[in-house]
């Protein structure tokens, strides 16, 4: 029987831009920038009172940082701002962040590894959607604001001050110790408010769905024992950037690393039948999903099949012999 994943979904009434105080030493600011890969939006998290850290200040929307500005009190300033990894809506608006208050960054690293565009490595899925759905996705598409078109990898960002796992930041009234949770993206950082023994966890675990694992920089070997690695700490709850506050959060985890599992036991059970190729099974594996979810959605596919060749479970039977997207695998 599947693991079902009990989702946290319900973000209750809120209005972008504005600032909510969601616990004592933290409030939050969802920025508008709703997709099928975001959720409602980005959430910017304020904490602590007087000198603030801000975690993930999102993409480059000036009018997300007024947002973020007018949360604070007359007499506070934001002096940190941590970053929990290198994608579009999380670390651009660090600069424009940064040049309107002075503020240090922190962060793990520069952005990873980057996939070469290589036009003969590309799923499609076309066929699967209809002439109406292209239509309603070319629509939305367009309505976007200019600096929302642009997904995937922040190269730009590098931060003042890079961290590694354990390393703890001190402010007036609060204290955060990252911790480097890489698979999502090999750079990505979890922040633990020690105040509140609370998590800020990114995109690493969010609450309204799964992450996308997606190589050559993310890495599902690296995810599963990120995941593993939270199961031990004692966090009351966790803090994603997409969706509301995770209650029981080493459940929910337990419950991702039982997902990830029966996700290779699909893909295993698909090759059982014989040599086959990612999309080959992905839109029966993400049938009930939002179709524009089927390309992230085969990268994590092509992750676990990665994580299968290093581990000699599996192999490519392409004369050029390298795992691609669109390589035939099979198991040995």
């Amino acid at each position: 029987m599947a693991t079902k994943i009990e989702h946290h979904q319900d973000l209750g009434d809120f209005n972008y831009g504005a600032s909510d105080q969601v616990t004592p030493l933290i409030r939050r600011v969802i920025c508008k920038n709703p997709t099928p890969f975001t959720y409602k939006g980005t959430g910017t998290y304020l904490v602590g009172q007087g000198e603030i850290a801000v975690i993930d200040p999102g993409p480059p929307l000036e009018s997300h940082l007024d947002d973020i500005l007018a949360a604070l009190g007359p007499d506070e300033k934001i002096t940190h701002a941590f970053i929990t990894h290198t994608h579009s809506d999380h670390s651009p608006l660090t600069k424009q962040l940064k040049e309107r208050t002075g503020a240090i960054s922190y962060g793990f690293g520069p952005h990873g590894s980057v996939k070469e565009d290589d036009p003969e490595d590309r799923v499609d899925f076309s066929e699967f959607i209809s002439e109406k759905e292209q239509k309603q996705y070319r629509k939305e598409f367009e309505e976007l604001p200019e600096e929302l078109k642009r997904e995937g990898a922040d190269t730009e960002f590098s931060p003042d001050v890079f961290l590694r796992d354990g390393d703890i930041v001190h402010g007036p009234n609060w204290t955060i110790r990252s911790i480097h949770t890489p698979g999502h993206c090999s750079n990505h950082l979890c922040f633990e408010l020690e105040e509140e023994k609370s998590l800020f966890s990114g995109d690493h675990v969010m609450g309204w769905a799964t992450s996308v694992v997606g190589p050559p920089d993310g890495s599902m070997k690296d995810y599963m024992q990120s995941l593993r690695k939270l199961l031990p700490l004692d966090h009351q709850r966790y803090w994603p950037t997409h969706g509301p506050a995770i209650p029981k959060p080493v459940e929910y985890v337990q419950s991702f690393i039982n997902h990830r599992e029966e996700r290779e036991d699909q893909i295993i059970g698909f090759l059982q039948s014989g040599p086959q190729k990612i999309a080959d099974f992905v839109p029966v594996m993400y049938e009930k999903y939002d179709k524009r979810l089927w390309y992230p959605a085969a990268g994590s596919v092509h992750a676990h099949l990665l994580h299968m060749v290093e581990t000699g479970r599996a192999e490519v039977l392409d004369e050029h012999g390298q795992p691609k997207l669109t390589s035939t695998y099979q198991l040995l």
